[in-house]
Protein backbone atom coordinates (compact mmCIF):
# COMPACT_ATOMS: atom_id res chain seq x y z
CA UNK A 1 0.00 0.00 0.00
CA UNK A 2 1.07 3.61 -0.94
CA UNK A 3 2.51 5.55 1.64
CA UNK A 4 1.20 8.63 0.07
CA UNK A 5 -1.54 7.96 -2.17
CA UNK A 6 -2.72 12.03 -2.96
CA UNK A 7 -0.16 13.98 -3.52
CA UNK A 8 -0.02 17.95 -4.35
CA UNK A 9 1.94 20.18 -6.30
CA UNK A 10 2.98 23.68 -5.63
CA UNK A 11 5.43 25.39 -8.17
CA UNK A 12 7.10 28.54 -7.56
CA UNK A 13 4.62 31.48 -8.39
CA UNK A 14 5.16 33.17 -11.43
CA UNK A 15 8.16 31.86 -12.83
CA UNK A 16 8.56 29.56 -15.53
CA UNK A 17 11.61 28.00 -15.02
CA UNK A 18 10.00 25.33 -12.94
CA UNK A 19 7.48 23.64 -15.51
CA UNK A 20 10.14 21.06 -16.50
CA UNK A 21 10.12 19.80 -13.16
CA UNK A 22 6.82 20.07 -12.57
CA UNK A 23 6.19 18.02 -15.60
CA UNK A 24 9.06 15.39 -14.67
CA UNK A 25 7.64 15.16 -11.21
CA UNK A 26 4.14 14.57 -12.00
CA UNK A 27 5.05 12.03 -14.01
CA UNK A 28 6.92 10.47 -12.05
CA UNK A 29 4.14 10.45 -9.12
CA UNK A 30 1.81 8.76 -11.76
CA UNK A 31 4.63 6.00 -11.96
CA UNK A 32 4.21 5.53 -8.94
CA UNK A 33 1.12 5.03 -8.88
CA UNK A 34 -0.27 8.20 -6.61
CA UNK A 35 -2.62 10.56 -7.05
CA UNK A 36 -1.72 13.62 -8.14
CA UNK A 37 -3.31 17.33 -7.83
CA UNK A 38 -1.85 20.32 -8.61
CA UNK A 39 -2.06 23.73 -7.52
CA UNK A 40 -4.47 25.55 -9.67
CA UNK A 41 -2.13 28.50 -9.88
CA UNK A 42 0.76 26.25 -11.43
CA UNK A 43 -1.70 24.82 -13.90
CA UNK A 44 0.38 27.16 -16.73
CA UNK A 45 3.25 25.24 -16.03
CA UNK A 46 1.66 21.68 -17.04
CA UNK A 47 0.40 20.34 -19.99
CA UNK A 48 -0.92 17.28 -18.98
CA UNK A 49 -4.91 16.52 -19.40
CA UNK A 50 -4.28 13.80 -16.96
CA UNK A 51 -3.41 16.46 -14.07
CA UNK A 52 -6.15 17.61 -11.75
CA UNK A 53 -6.39 20.91 -10.58
CA UNK A 54 -7.19 22.50 -7.37
CA UNK A 55 -6.95 25.60 -4.76
CA UNK A 56 -4.23 25.28 -2.26
CA UNK A 57 -6.47 24.64 0.52
CA UNK A 58 -8.05 21.50 -1.71
CA UNK A 59 -4.44 20.58 -1.57
CA UNK A 60 -4.47 20.13 2.11
CA UNK A 61 -7.88 18.69 2.84
CA UNK A 62 -7.48 15.80 0.69
CA UNK A 63 -3.34 15.15 0.14
CA UNK A 64 -1.03 12.73 2.46
CA UNK A 65 2.28 14.97 0.67
CA UNK A 66 2.54 18.40 -0.69
CA UNK A 67 5.31 18.34 -2.93
CA UNK A 68 6.59 22.54 -3.50
CA UNK A 69 9.11 23.39 -6.16
CA UNK A 70 10.74 26.12 -5.88
CA UNK A 71 12.81 28.29 -3.25
CA UNK A 72 12.79 28.55 0.65
CA UNK A 73 9.74 31.68 -0.14
CA UNK A 74 7.73 29.48 -1.75
CA UNK A 75 7.70 26.77 0.65
CA UNK A 76 7.03 29.22 3.30
CA UNK A 77 4.06 30.63 1.93
CA UNK A 78 2.75 26.81 1.00
CA UNK A 79 3.83 26.00 4.44
CA UNK A 80 1.80 29.13 6.14
CA UNK A 81 -1.16 28.10 3.92
CA UNK A 82 -1.14 24.47 5.24
CA UNK A 83 -0.04 24.18 8.23
CA UNK A 84 -3.60 24.24 9.62
CA UNK A 85 -4.04 20.92 7.93
CA UNK A 86 -1.00 18.91 9.76
CA UNK A 87 -0.18 17.50 5.89
CA UNK A 88 3.63 17.33 5.66
CA UNK A 89 5.70 19.01 3.08
CA UNK A 90 8.74 17.61 0.67
CA UNK A 91 10.83 20.49 -0.58
CA UNK A 92 12.61 20.33 -4.20
CA UNK A 93 15.20 23.02 -4.89
CA UNK A 94 14.81 25.32 -7.76
CA UNK A 95 15.84 28.58 -5.83
CA UNK A 96 19.00 29.78 -4.44
CA UNK A 97 20.31 29.15 -1.06
CA UNK A 98 17.65 26.29 -0.07
CA UNK A 99 17.70 25.51 3.57
CA UNK A 100 14.37 24.01 3.65
CA UNK A 101 13.73 22.45 -0.09
CA UNK A 102 16.71 19.77 0.44
CA UNK A 103 16.38 18.04 -2.92
CA UNK A 104 18.01 19.10 -6.02
CA UNK A 105 16.32 18.62 -9.10
CA UNK A 106 18.82 16.48 -10.61
CA UNK A 107 18.13 13.69 -7.64
CA UNK A 108 14.41 14.14 -7.66
CA UNK A 109 13.69 9.94 -9.25
CA UNK A 110 15.99 8.21 -6.91
CA UNK A 111 15.03 10.64 -3.89
CA UNK A 112 11.90 10.05 -4.73
CA UNK A 113 11.69 6.25 -4.84
CA UNK A 114 13.55 6.35 -1.77
CA UNK A 115 10.89 8.09 -0.21
CA UNK A 116 7.61 6.40 -0.99
CA UNK A 117 9.94 3.23 -0.08
CA UNK A 118 9.33 4.48 3.68
CA UNK A 119 13.05 5.25 3.83
CA UNK A 120 13.02 9.21 4.95
CA UNK A 121 13.22 11.50 7.85
CA UNK A 122 9.85 13.24 9.09
CA UNK A 123 10.15 16.38 11.29
CA UNK A 124 8.32 19.11 13.09
CA UNK A 125 9.54 22.50 13.46
CA UNK A 126 8.05 25.00 15.92
CA UNK A 127 5.85 28.18 14.31
CA UNK A 128 4.99 31.22 15.52
CA UNK A 129 1.59 33.13 16.11
CA UNK A 130 1.42 36.69 15.93
CA UNK A 131 -1.61 39.13 16.62
CA UNK A 132 -0.77 43.28 17.11
CA UNK A 133 -2.81 44.32 19.97
CA UNK A 134 -3.74 48.22 19.12
CA UNK A 135 -3.02 50.95 21.07
CA UNK A 136 -6.71 50.88 21.99
CA UNK A 137 -6.56 47.94 24.26
CA UNK A 138 -9.40 46.69 21.99
CA UNK A 139 -9.18 46.11 18.27
CA UNK A 140 -6.71 43.07 17.59
CA UNK A 141 -5.12 42.53 14.83
CA UNK A 142 -4.67 38.73 13.59
CA UNK A 143 -3.23 35.96 14.42
CA UNK A 144 -0.73 35.97 12.27
CA UNK A 145 1.42 32.70 11.48
CA UNK A 146 5.33 32.73 10.83
CA UNK A 147 7.29 30.11 10.20
CA UNK A 148 10.67 31.96 10.23
CA UNK A 149 10.14 35.00 11.73
CA UNK A 150 8.08 37.94 12.84
CA UNK A 151 9.78 41.75 12.26
CA UNK A 152 9.67 44.56 13.24
CA UNK A 153 11.15 47.61 11.26
CA UNK A 154 10.65 51.49 10.88
CA UNK A 155 9.31 52.74 7.70
CA UNK A 156 11.35 55.51 7.65
CA UNK A 157 14.84 54.81 6.37
CA UNK A 158 16.74 58.01 8.76
CA UNK A 159 15.25 57.29 12.01
CA UNK A 160 15.44 54.70 14.86
CA UNK A 161 12.47 52.95 16.79
CA UNK A 162 12.27 53.38 20.38
CA UNK A 163 10.14 49.68 21.52
CA UNK A 164 10.03 48.00 24.81
CA UNK A 165 10.10 44.33 24.94
CA UNK A 166 8.46 41.33 27.64
CA UNK A 167 8.59 37.71 27.76
CA UNK A 168 5.71 36.88 29.82
CA UNK A 169 5.45 39.53 32.54
CA UNK A 170 9.16 40.04 32.90
CA UNK A 171 10.49 42.69 31.61
CA UNK A 172 13.71 42.31 29.09
CA UNK A 173 14.79 45.90 27.62
CA UNK A 174 14.09 49.05 26.55
CA UNK A 175 15.55 49.71 22.48
CA UNK A 176 16.65 51.97 20.22
CA UNK A 177 17.13 50.41 17.08
CA UNK A 178 15.89 49.99 13.33
CA UNK A 179 13.71 47.21 14.46
CA UNK A 180 13.66 44.02 15.97
CA UNK A 181 13.35 39.80 14.86
CA UNK A 182 11.91 37.42 16.94
CA UNK A 183 13.31 33.90 15.14
CA UNK A 184 11.99 30.50 14.86
CA UNK A 185 15.15 28.24 15.13
CA UNK A 186 13.81 27.07 11.32
CA UNK A 187 14.62 31.33 10.50
CA UNK A 188 17.54 31.65 12.75
CA UNK A 189 19.54 31.31 9.38
CA UNK A 190 17.59 34.01 7.38
CA UNK A 191 17.37 37.17 8.49
CA UNK A 192 18.45 36.86 12.08
CA UNK A 193 21.39 35.61 11.09
CA UNK A 194 22.21 38.68 9.30
CA UNK A 195 21.54 40.78 12.00
CA UNK A 196 23.85 39.11 13.54
CA UNK A 197 21.47 36.36 15.87
CA UNK A 198 22.90 32.83 16.75
CA UNK A 199 22.35 29.83 14.58
CA UNK A 200 19.67 27.39 16.44
CA UNK A 201 19.31 23.52 15.86
CA UNK A 202 16.02 23.08 14.34
CA UNK A 203 15.27 20.30 17.31
CA UNK A 204 15.16 23.49 19.53
CA UNK A 205 12.10 24.82 21.29
CA UNK A 206 13.63 28.10 21.61
CA UNK A 207 13.82 31.50 19.91
CA UNK A 208 16.07 33.76 19.22
CA UNK A 209 15.76 37.72 20.26
CA UNK A 210 17.53 39.96 17.95
CA UNK A 211 17.90 44.15 17.52
CA UNK A 212 18.34 44.95 14.20
CA UNK A 213 21.46 48.03 14.20
CA UNK A 214 20.95 48.64 17.94
CA UNK A 215 21.93 52.54 19.07
CA UNK A 216 24.34 50.83 21.73
CA UNK A 217 27.03 47.69 20.95
CA UNK A 218 25.33 46.20 24.20
CA UNK A 219 21.84 45.89 22.93
CA UNK A 220 22.64 41.88 22.02
CA UNK A 221 20.66 38.64 20.46
CA UNK A 222 19.66 36.35 23.44
CA UNK A 223 18.09 33.27 23.57
CA UNK A 224 14.60 32.68 25.19
CA UNK A 225 12.18 29.57 25.79
CA UNK A 226 9.12 28.93 23.35
CA UNK A 227 6.93 28.51 26.32
CA UNK A 228 6.33 32.06 27.00
CA UNK A 229 4.71 34.93 25.15
CA UNK A 230 6.99 37.84 23.73
CA UNK A 231 5.75 41.36 23.96
CA UNK A 232 7.19 44.03 21.83
CA UNK A 233 5.46 47.64 22.34
CA UNK A 234 6.15 50.00 20.26
CA UNK A 235 6.80 53.33 21.58
CA UNK A 236 7.89 57.17 19.76
CA UNK A 237 5.80 59.98 18.81
CA UNK A 238 2.91 60.59 16.44
CA UNK A 239 5.53 60.91 13.50
CA UNK A 240 6.33 57.16 14.29
CA UNK A 241 5.84 54.38 11.76
CA UNK A 242 6.84 51.03 11.33
CA UNK A 243 5.84 47.42 9.48
CA UNK A 244 5.07 44.33 11.46
CA UNK A 245 5.87 41.60 8.75
CA UNK A 246 5.40 37.47 8.99
CA UNK A 247 8.09 35.65 6.79
CA UNK A 248 8.68 39.02 4.91
CA UNK A 249 5.10 38.28 3.08
CA UNK A 250 2.73 39.22 5.54
CA UNK A 251 2.65 43.15 6.20
CA UNK A 252 1.14 45.38 8.73
CA UNK A 253 1.23 49.14 9.83
CA UNK A 254 2.06 49.66 13.57
CA UNK A 255 1.69 53.03 15.41
CA UNK A 256 3.06 53.96 18.92
CA UNK A 257 1.09 52.62 21.47
CA UNK A 258 0.60 49.04 19.45
CA UNK A 259 1.95 45.68 20.95
CA UNK A 260 3.05 42.63 19.41
CA UNK A 261 2.08 39.47 20.91
CA UNK A 262 4.32 36.85 20.00
CA UNK A 263 3.84 33.21 20.70
CA UNK A 264 4.38 29.45 19.80
CA UNK A 265 1.52 28.47 17.54
CA UNK A 266 -0.53 25.18 18.06
CA UNK A 267 0.43 23.87 14.72
CA UNK A 268 3.44 22.51 13.25
CA UNK A 269 5.65 22.56 10.26
CA UNK A 270 5.55 19.10 9.19
CA UNK A 271 8.89 18.68 6.67
CA UNK A 272 10.00 15.05 4.93
CA UNK A 273 13.55 15.04 3.97
CA UNK A 274 15.49 12.37 2.34
CA UNK A 275 17.28 9.40 4.49
CA UNK A 276 20.42 11.03 4.16
CA UNK A 277 18.99 14.23 5.31
CA UNK A 278 21.91 16.13 8.00
CA UNK A 279 21.13 19.60 8.71
CA UNK A 280 24.85 20.70 10.03
CA UNK A 281 26.07 19.60 6.17
CA UNK A 282 23.11 21.92 5.07
CA UNK A 283 24.74 24.69 6.70
CA UNK A 284 28.06 23.17 6.00
CA UNK A 285 27.18 23.83 2.40
CA UNK A 286 24.90 26.58 2.44
CA UNK A 287 27.17 29.08 4.62
CA UNK A 288 30.57 27.68 3.29
CA UNK A 289 31.94 26.56 6.57
CA UNK A 290 35.20 25.24 7.13
CA UNK A 291 36.16 26.10 3.41
CA UNK A 292 39.39 27.90 2.76
CA UNK A 293 39.24 30.95 0.73
CA UNK A 294 38.99 30.82 -2.84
Amino acid sequence: MLIFQTVGIIGKKRDARVGPTLARLAALLRKLDCTVLVDAASADHIDDPSCRYATVEELGARCNLVVVVGGDGSLLSAARSLAHTGVPILGINQGRLGFMVDINPDEMEATLAQIFAGDYVNEDRLLLSARIVRNDGQSIDGPFLAINDVVIRNQAAVRMLDFSTWIGNEFISQHRADGFIVSTPTGSTAYALSGGGPVLHPSLQALALVPICPHTLSDRPIVVGSDRTVRIILGGGEGTRAMFTCDGQTNESINPGDAIEISRASESLRLIHPANYNYFNILRNKLHWGRAPA
